[in-house]
């Protein structure tokens, strides 16, 4: 019984070299980074905290916090939800493996080959997961520095704090990003299911996508307009 056949291996390196590559310039280069709508929302958002120091009723600040933590919520539930059917069909193997096998075009795997394509998902969707509650948590805690933020006009501090909240906000977005990533991986690395060259095909779809949303889309020029 054989596992993964050579066209597995260079189909799942063109995914890990997608995924890698691109998350390694897009974060690493500060160049590149500064032209996307990553580097445009973060700037938005440090000039909205510092606007906190001018309000005396903060709701609209605690609301708009509460907002970003609903739906990295959401998300960090779905991919507990996600892995949760993961599991199953790796318990399960034949059944699984009879279902896809049966699709169009679908080349039916092995055992030893479906529990790697399910490995490979459930590892993704781990990754989703840390990000996102990790994300959660410091939208959490930015919340409570804007609660401290004083509403004396005479205290020097209050620019200070809320930096401090726009540098947490901002690193929790960072986090969010890179688990809404591994979701549309996620999504590709299900096409490996079907067929090697579906992954391929999915990964640089992806890969476009992301790259076109955040270079190259309508909200990133009037995010960055001056």
């Amino acid at each position: 019984m054989h596992s993964l056949t050579i066209l597995d291996w260079i189909a799942l390196a063109v995914f890990a070299g997608c995924w890698i590559g691109y998350a390694t310039l897009v974060d690493r280069h500060p160049a590149l980074r500064a032209r996307s709508v990553i580097a445009a929302m973060d700037e938005h958002r440090r000039r909205w905290l510092r606007t906190t120091v001018t309000r005396d009723n903060r709701i609209m600040d605690t609301n708009i916090i509460g907002n970003l933590m609903n739906s990295t919520s959401f998300l960090a539930n779905t991919a507990i939800f996600i892995l949760g059917g993961l599991v199953a069909m790796m318990g399960s193997p034949d059944l699984g493996a009879r279902v896809f096998g049966a699709l169009p075009f679908a080349t039916p795997p092995n055992a030893a080959a479906w529990e790697m394509k399910i490995a490979l998902l459930l590892l993704i969707f781990v990754r989703a997961f840390f990000e996102l509650t990790w994300a959660l948590r410091q939208f959490n805690y930015c919340s409570i520095v804007i609660g401290g933020i004083s509403q004396d006009a005479q205290d020097t501090t209050q620019a200070t704090h809320a930096e401090m909240a726009a540098k947490v906000a901002n690193r929790a977005a960072r986090h969010f990003n890179t688990g809404l990533r591994a979701y549309y991986f996620g999504l590709a690395a299900l096409a490996w299911i079907l067929h090697p060259l579906a992954l391929v095909v999915a990964s640089l779809f992806v890969l476009q996508e992301l790259y076109r949303r955040e270079f190259r889309s309508v909200v990133r020029d009037a995010l960055q307009e001056r």
